[in-house]
């Protein structure tokens, strides 16, 4: 069969070689790609919320399913515009319809799900510009560190966390009455901040039933030992030590079958990822936030420690009979490492020339902003690659990573070198 993987970054070179690896697969387009689907897909240059041209696409190289790597064509509707076309609606697409999306496109929404099906959250409220002083007001009834999430989707940067009340205050206002983060910010959740082990658990769904993908922790600050500005996640390790059987069994009852349940009885059909980020707070498991797709970069160390051929899966996830497949994950450990570019999260150059990524042993190489100039390889993104090992503890698969990004080089490279610093 023909697919289209819709995105660019490392999340999309991972699905690529996953899908690559299917013997169902005839030919794969990514869009729009980067210099690593360039060598195992072909690239096309179209923008993933550019519908028409992704129909186009689709109907010019006969494409059988398309899968979506980010959130934002799935919350503006990729996949309701597939179902209200005649050309089209019979293609299956791995990801969910505008309903489901809310659960990231609106962090009003997810948690208003999430009280009305009782699973664990921190406690909140919502606020408009029209009630800017009951937010202040919230604000004063709750301990330090606040927690102000902008209810839309603001690239990754719409959540702040804040010890000190006058300065929540400020950016409260700053949100809802300046519009900090744009539209995404006209309502803003504030809530409870919980204190714990962050983990992220991700599930694919068709709608009745699921499987439970391997659990991921990733790195999103830019300094050693989470220090400095967010990032879109510096390195992921998968599994979590700390998530064993008796707290992943919490999280199935609690919040995994209570979400896919509590979709159903809202009437929404859900088909395709699931990330639940989770706080582990003191053994027991308490949502943060929902994505509607899968993270980067856990995708880097979730997908190769998957065994079964991912296109049949998804096949289960159109046809609703996920269930009936086989389902199997190795028992080692992925680790991942990702090379950034100099500046990053902040202002960065692009065009660098990479070189020795085709010198790499016993790792993958999934590239994020990469892309091809005069057939040499170069930079165009922050996240530039991500460097994934395999090992029997996490140790061994970060000396592997780490000795391979020695041979990795493009001007003002950088990387993290604690990943997984607090799990050893």
């Amino acid at each position: 069969m023909n697919i289209l993987i819709l995105g660019s970054g490392g999340r999309e070179h991972a699905f690529a070689k996953k899908i690559s690896e299917s013997e169902k697969i005839s030919n794969l387009f990514v869009a729009p790609g980067n210099a690593g689907t360039d060598a195992i897909a072909t690239n096309l240059s179209i923008n993933p919320t550019d519908f028409n041209a992704v129909k186009k696409t689709v109907l010019e190289n006969k494409i059988d399913m398309v899968v979506v790597g980010p959130e934002a064509p799935l919350v503006e509707g990729v996949h309701d515009f597939f179902l209200s076309d005649e050309a089209l609606n019979k293609i299956p697409v791995i990801g969910p319809k505008k309903d489901g999306a809310l659960l990231e496109g609106s962090k009003d929404f997810s948690k208003q799900f999430m009280e009305k099906h009782e699973i664990p959250t921190a406690k909140y409220k919502s606020f408009t510009s029209e009630t800017l002083e009951e937010g202040k007001s919230f604000l004063e009834t709750l301990q330090p560190p606040f927690v102000l999430k902008a209810d839309g989707l603001a690239a990754g940067k719409g959540v702040l966390i804040l010890d000190n009340i006058e300065e929540a205050k400020t950016e409260l206002e700053e949100m809802l009455s300046n519009q900090k983060f744009g539209n995404a910010s006209s309502t803003v959740v504030i809530e409870e901040f919980l204190d714990g082990i962050e983990l992220s658990v991700f599930v694919l769904t068709d709608g009745k039933s699921y499987k439970v993908l391997p659990s991921a922790k990733d790195y999103k600050r830019i300094g050693e030992g989470d220090t400095g500005l967010n990032t879109g996640g510096m390195g992921a390790i998968s599994p979590v030590p700390f998530a064993n059987d008796e707290f992943l069994s919490k999280v199935e009852d609690r919040i995994i079958k209570p979400t896919v349940n509590g979709l159903q009885a809202d009437g929404i059909d859900y088909r395709g990822f699931i990330f639940i980020g989770l706080m582990n707070v003191n053994g027991d498991p308490f949502v943060i936030e929902y994505n509607v797709r899968m993270g980067d970069p856990e995708t880097e160390v979730v997908l190769p420690r998957i065994q079964s051929d991912l296109v049949d899966l998804f096949e289960g996830v159109a046809n609703q009979t996920l269930k009936e497949k086989t389902y199997e994950v190795t028992d080692q450990t992925a680790t991942t490492v990702m090379l950034v570019s100099g500046g990053y999260p902040e202002a960065y150059e692009k065009g660098k020339e990479i070189t020795g990524y085709n010198e790499i042993e016993d790792s993958i190489v999934y590239h994020a902003g990469t892309t091809k100039n005069e057939n040499k390889v170069v930079t165009s993104g922050g996240r530039v690659m991500a460097i994934t090992s395999f090992g029997n503890t996490i140790e061994e698969a970060l000396e592997k990573s780490y000795r391979n990004i020695d041979k990795i080089s493009f001007d003002k490279m950088n990387f993290r070198k604690d990943i997984g610093f607090d799990l050893k």
